[in-house]
């Protein structure tokens, strides 16, 4: 049994012991956020220095450029041309600024080489503001470089592991400038789902109303909850919101079978339903060989024996009987499929065929 279908044997196991995947309550929390509360992106030019070689070569002038610049700002002048640097690499800095970041909080970084370094390993971070999408700077990063792999050697003789040019500095940016967000006094707040459906969306309303005692939530859209806060919490917001966000709802979702062909692996959802058809599947296995055979001259001729090459094909056809899939639940889905005894790749081009013939109540995403 391959991979694939003991990983569809555990789904209907799954499903066999109650552990449904749509019917467990989540928190609030979980399954929305409160619109203006979100983090903001920043990012940065920097240069690394300390490595040992594996920094850019002088075909990269904006590197060379850099720490130019980066010298005369400390009183130091030295002529660009003719300046080698095996020992430093320019990176771009990126960071999400969390909501709420206070100056003086830290936050990490991420580090990737857009010259031709090497390798980022035992490197350092040279001081580099981060700015977001208006223009200004909201940290600073600067620290030494957390690499999860290495480059040794050159061309055929070298080996690489993993992604030595992008690197991390755990708490290596200084929060500098803080992003406002109001909440305080607020008559009002939206929550937005992660996931957009209707279902969930009412059922989220009808939580928040039976908690709060009174209408006070309303389902504005698929993914959007409006709710009017308390006169008593408009004062206590924070008090309000850890009140909303820990309780529980039954999330839905849409009938869905994800399917990735590059690593052959299915995921069927709970909720996948697959009307009665008849499905058919054999292998067609075609052979092709080349046979050398020696060909004699023929008798009393003066010749030599020739090496002559055939071909052979050989088609064999798997027979296959005739199976009926009808699953009410994922559990039947998942039994029908394994009577194919099929091989993950070619449950793929079944369920996409299924799907085709109208018979598969659940959308088909390949990845």
């Amino acid at each position: 049994m391959g991979v694939g279908m003991r990983s569809l044997m555990l789904l209907a196991l799954a499903a066999l012991m109650g552990l449904p995947l749509s019917a467990r309550a989540e928190r609030v929390k979980d399954l929305a956020a409160v619109r203006g509360v979100r983090a903001n992106q920043l990012v940065g030019y920097g240069i690394v220095v300390g490595l040992n070689g594996s920094g850019d070569s002088d075909k990269t002038t904006f590197t060379i450029q850099s720490v130019v610049a980066m010298l005369a700002r400390n009183n130091v002048r030295v002529p660009a041309a003719g300046l080698k640097l095996k020992n430093v690499a320019a990176v771009m800095v990126t960071a999400d600024l969390p909501a709420f970041a206070r100056a003086g909080n830290r936050i990490d970084v991420t580090v990737s080489s857009i010259g031709d370094a090497k390798s980022l390993v035992g490197g350092t971070l040279i001081v580099a503001p981060l700015k977001g999408h208006d223009g200004n700077i909201y940290a600073v990063a600067q620290g030494p470089l957390t690499v999860g792999g290495y480059s040794i050697g050159e061309g055929g003789q070298g080996e690489v592991k993993n992604h030595p040019t992008v690197a991390r500095v755990p708490d290596g940016a200084l929060v500098e400038r803080e992003v406002p967000v109001q909440l305080a006094g607020q008559s009002a707040v939206t929550l937005q789902l992660r996931e957009a459906d209707f279902t969930t969306a009412a059922r989220m309303a009808k939580v928040i109303n039976m908690n709060l005692g009174g209408k006070y939530a309303k389902a504005v859209d698929s993914g959007t909850i409006s709710v009017d806060v308390p006169p008593p919490y408009q004062d206590k917001m924070v008090e309000f919101l850890a009140l909303v966000e820990r309780l529980e709802v039954t999330p839905d979702s849409r009938a869905r079978v994800v399917v990735n062909e590059r690593t052959g692996t299915i995921i069927i959802g709970q909720d996948v339903r697959i009307a009665p058809v008849a499905v058919a599947h054999g292998n067609i296995t075609v052979s092709i060989k080349k046979v050398q055979e020696a060909v004699p001259a023929a008798p009393l001729t003066p010749g030599e024996t020739v090496v002559q090459e055939n071909t052979e094909v050989q088609v064999v056809e798997e027979k296959q009987n005739l199976i009926q899939l009808q699953g009410a639940n994922l559990a039947d889905v998942v039994e029908g499929l394994n009577r194919l005894g099929t091989s993950p790749r070619d449950l793929i081009t079944i369920l996409q065929a299924i799907k085709q013939a109208g018979a598969l109540r659940a959308d088909v995403e390949v990845m």
